[in-house]
C-alpha cells in the first residue's frame, strides 16, 4: 500500500495560504533588516561626527549633527532604492 504524504493531502487552499504566509514572513523580515540597516547608516556617521568634534575640541557638536543628519540622508536613498529594486 502506497501512503500518501501529508504535503500531497493539503487542499489548495491550504497550499496558498501557507505560500501567503511564508510570503508575508520573508517581507517582514527584509523590511525588519532595513530598519537595522538604517540605523547603523546613521549610527556610523553619527559616531564619524562625533570623532571629528571631538578631535577639533569644539565647543559645540556641529560636525555630530551635521554628520548624523547626512546618515539620515543616506540611509533614505538606500532603503528607497532597495524598495524600487524589490517592487521590479
Amino acid at each position: 500500500m502506497l501512503r500518501k504524504s501529508t504535503q500531497d493531502l493539503k487542499s489548495p487552499e491550504n497550499k496558498e495560504e501557507e505560500e501567503k504566509g511564508k510570503k508575508a514572513l520573508n517581507s517582514y523580515a527584509y523590511y525588519s533588516g532595513m530598519g537595522f540597516q538604517m540605523i547603523a547608516v546613521i549610527g556610523i556617521f553619527a559616531f564619524i561626527g562625533y570623532k571629528i568634534d571631538n578631535g577639533r575640541e569644539s565647543s559645540t557638536p556641529l560636525f555630530t549633527a551635521f554628520m548624523s543628519l547626512a546618515g539620515v540622508c543616506a540611509s533614505m536613498y538606500l532603503v528607497i532604492r532597495s524598495v524600487k529594486r524589490n517592487k521590479n
